[in-house]
């Protein structure tokens, strides 16, 4: 409510979020939250700043009053007054969630008092679109691998991706060839997925036959179909750790041509920094170490 008295008071978003301190993103996004859960557009945005519409008119003036009864209220409540909080939207891909300690995420907290913490969960392509249009303050997101206007990005890791196939009790090799991984029928994401573009450059650069029979753009979907033995999959380790780790799938690495994705830290090129980076940074830097607990041989760390 706060942000949108500042924005509608100075009729420019750029503009509140620099007096704010709140990075322009989560600013944008709080916004819009708000007026998803009113069912009504508050602010008309054009080159110039923004507008108030007839119903951001009216929240306006109840928003003023409420501001005012609750700082007349916290006067009158002493030695209970928290720091001012910054908000911080992090958009994490499925495979990263998945090898995360949930403590780490609990901790948040604790390690980042003065951040307001929320995490967005999906695939590369969405985080990257979503951190464009200003939904996400930063985004860990995957094959971001040419310059976007606005963005800024900076590698962290390169992840070799594995093949999974279901478990039959039959020991196999660690490593098969490209060629025998893809002479397997396969479930992948679709066309516009990043691991299926690899796979049909690899394919087609080393004149390989591919066999994907099915498309799943559900991550539980497409390990379901290879838990249950319709096919095999070319994925990221964290897409399957659990059921690699429950016996249920079986890992192999590629050993003559490895298919390899590179993790970026993605954020607007013009957000200000926050008052807490140092914090943030560190936090950010601890789920790339994570990872590379996690990953162990199958990913290293680039960009320092």
């Amino acid at each position: 409510m706060r942000y949108f008295v500042r924005i509608a008071e100075v009729g420019n978003i750029t503009r509140a979020a620099e007096q704010l301190n709140v990075a322009q993103p989560a600013l944008g996004l709080q916004i819009r939250q708000l007026e998803q859960e009113l069912k009504t557009e508050l602010l008309v945005r054009h080159s110039r700043g923004v507008e108030l519409t007839e119903a951001g008119k009216l929240l306006l003036d109840r928003a003023r009053r409420i501001l005012q009864d609750v700082e007349e209220l916290r006067r009158e409540i002493t030695g209970n007054v928290s720091p001012e909080q910054e908000m911080m939207i992090l958009g994490l891909t499925p495979s990263i969630m998945l090898q995360m300690d949930p403590d780490m995420l609990l901790n948040a907290k604790q390690t980042m008092p003065t951040v307001s913490l929320s995490l967005v969960e999906a695939l590369s392509r969405t985080l990257t679109i979503s951190l464009e249009q200003g939904e996400l303050s930063y985004a860990l997101a995957y094959g971001v691998d040419e310059a976007r206007p606005g963005v800024s990005r900076r590698p962290l890791l390169v992840e070799e991706l594995i093949f999974a196939r279901p478990a039959t009790g039959e020991p196999l090799p660690p490593t098969l060839t490209l060629a025998d991984a893809l002479s397997h029928d396969l479930v992948q994401a679709g066309e516009r997925d990043m691991v299926q573009r690899l796979l049909r450059d690899a394919a087609a650069r080393y004149s390989l036959d591919l066999r994907i029979v099915y498309e799943a753009e559900s991550i539980p979907a497409m390990r379901s179909l290879v838990v249950r033995g319709a096919a095999a999959s070319m994925m990221p380790y964290g897409t399957a750790s659990e059921e690699i780790r429950a016996g249920k799938l079986v890992m192999q690495r590629i050993s003559d041509i490895p298919l390899t994705r590179t993790l970026y830290l993605l954020k607007p090129s013009n957000a200000p920094s926050f008052r807490s980076q140092d914090l943030i940074d560190h936090f950010i830097d601890g789920i790339v170490r994570r990872l590379l607990d996690s990953l162990g041989p199958l990913a290293r760390r680039v960009g320092i």
